[in-house]
Parts: C-alpha cells; sequence; structure tokens
C-alpha cells in the first residue's frame, strides 16, 4: 500500500537525521498527530503536508511516468 511506504520512507529519513516526532511535526507546521498517523501508514495526507515534511527532511516528491508492461 502506498501510504505505509510513504509513511515508512519519512519514518526512516527522520530517524536517520535524528529528529523525533514532535520536532518534526512543528518544523513542518504540522500536527504531531498527523505525523504519527502518515509514519505508521493511517494517515491520507494532503500534497500539501507532504510537501511541508519533504522540505524539512532534505526530500523531493516526484511523479514520473510509468515505463510500458512488457
Amino acid at each position: 500500500m502506498l501510504s505505509s511506504e510513504i509513511g515508512e520512507t519519512i519514518k526512516s529519513r527522520r530517524k536517520e537525521l535524528g529528529i523525533t516526532q514532535p520536532h518534526l511535526a512543528e518544523l513542518a507546521g504540522i500536527n504531531t498527530n498527523t505525523l504519527y498517523k502518515l509514519e505508521t501508514g493511517l494517515g491520507n495526507p494532503s500534497l500539501a503536508v507532504l510537501n511541508k515534511l519533504a522540505e524539512v527532511l532534505g526530500m523531493e516528491i516526484k511523479i514520473e511516468v510509468k515505463k510500458p508492461l512488457g
């Protein structure tokens, strides 16, 4: 499931940088509960929230065209 993959990626990067959930939430200007839900795959974040988190974590959001099958 995509939401759990996104959450796991954010959690991994946050831990890599040594940032706590409350601190990341504060830096990104989002609610700690929102971040918790996202990291556990329970949330359905908007692109705005994902962009805020990506910016703080030094990441970027990409949308690419899928390669054709076959």
